[in-house]
């Protein structure tokens, strides 16, 4: 059975940095990302990473670029979303997502696994 855990999130004052992980089993995936979704928002993409035989590739949604950073642990099957500069508005529930294949896709419709969320919150 395949899941996906989160941890590492709380709160932390704006300015501050959070490290959220997300470990993966029951299978391994070329694809995996973060989404988050703010109280009354859409669930948004925030980043992705995938690997293939031609190296890793990394996508962010352009409110987080320079600020925020994912990286995987292949041996742990784990990738770990690093915040840095956070700001009240990147307060949300944020969710692992993992999909096959690697195709770095921003939509939620093309990922086929999914965590229960960990919830961010920072304070101003």
């Amino acid at each position: 059975q395949v899941q996906l855990a989160e941890s590492g999130g709380g709160l932390v004052q704006a300015g501050g940095s959070l490290r959220v992980s997300c470990a993966a089993s029951g299978r391994t995936f070329n694809t995996m990302g973060w989404f988050r979704q703010a109280p009354g928002k859409e669930r948004e993409f925030v980043a992705a990473t995938t690997w293939s035989w031609d190296g890793n590739w990394s996508k962010y949604v352009d409110s987080v670029k320079g600020r925020f950073t994912i990286s995987r642990d292949a041996a742990k099957n784990t990738v770990f979303l690093q915040m840095n500069s956070l700001k009240p508005e990147d307060t949300a529930i944020y969710y692992c997502a993992a999909r096959q294949g690697s195709l770095l896709s921003t939509r939620r419709s093309e990922y086929d696994y999914w965590g229960q969320g960990t919830q961010v919150t920072v304070s101003s």
